[in-house]
């Protein structure tokens, strides 16, 4: 519980860096310091480049993209010029770190216009046995040549600790043993990775709704506006996502 408090305090703490960080944005802008800009807005962006890097490991996993095609970094140059030239769109500096987001998301769904996913790994995700689960996790970690690491991409994820993660899957107090028994019985970095492995098999949005609730803790009304989906869709992609998780952990690790 110390552990999940603590996160929540770190992230809430960025938050409020952020709207702060807002109002100098602006002024910046007035005085036509792009330079001091740039920088200021850096220091704002390593959660929304990590989430970008999120999507574009989710859509090369479902096809929708060719690997390496885009990194993080491309979108965060034009997601620079965005912030730029419309901050004064923002309404409040507490919309801020929302309004990033958006944006951010905006930039990498311009870049996808299927909706494609593997539907057979979203329908029988109950069904896999170990030895499938460590197949698919090998596909994800290397190609070929040994050095497609798409899992890795994710391992700059300070926010989602390994016993928040799990409390936010097992939410039932029924789960709540097994979710210690995991949490026991497996090191945080195979929780995480497993974790990764499911939401890249995920269908896109739903991937990052969860990644937006779990990782950066936004609420369901922040992610509607993310997202550009009504609250209540919101709510139904986070109860799949939350079930397709918990379903993946139980069929690959409790007996």
């Amino acid at each position: 519980m110390e552990s999940i408090m603590k996160n929540t305090t770190s992230t809430t703490e960025f938050n409020v860096f952020v709207s702060k960080t807002y109002v100098d944005l602006v002024s910046l802008k007035q005085t036509g310091d792009t330079q001091a800009f740039n920088s200021l807005l850096l220091k704002v962006l390593p959660q929304v480049k990590q989430y970008v890097q999120h999507k574009l490991n989710v859509a090369t996993a479902n096809g929708l993209l060719d690997k390496n095609r885009f990194k993080g970094d491309d979108i965060i140059d034009q997601l620079f010029i965005e912030v730029y030239d419309h901050i004064d769109a923002v309404e409040a500096a507490d919309n801020f770190h929302v309004w990033l987001f958006k944006k951010a998301d905006e930039l990498v769904e311009d870049l996808l216009i299927d909706e494609e996913f593997d539907t057979y790994f979203f329908e029988n995700i109950d069904n896999f046995s170990k030895l499938e689960w460590d197949e698919m996790e090998e596909k994800y970690s290397t190609d070929g040549d040994g050095d497609f690491v798409m899992l890795e991409d994710f391992d700059t994820n300070d926010y989602a600790k390994n016993d928040y993660l799990l409390n936010a899957v097992f939410v039932e107090d029924k789960d709540k043993d097994i979710a210690a028994a995991l949490d026991k019985k497996l090191e945080a970095e195979r929780v995480k990775k497993h974790a990764n492995l499911v939401l890249l098999g995920l269908p896109k949005t739903m991937s990052s709704a969860f990644e937006l609730f779990n990782t950066f803790k936004f609420n369901t009304h922040e992610i509607s506006k993310i997202i550009n989906k009504s609250v209540h869709e919101v709510e139904h992609l986070l109860k799949e996502a939350k079930g397709k998780m918990k379903s993946s952990f139980l069929s690959r690790y409790i007996d």
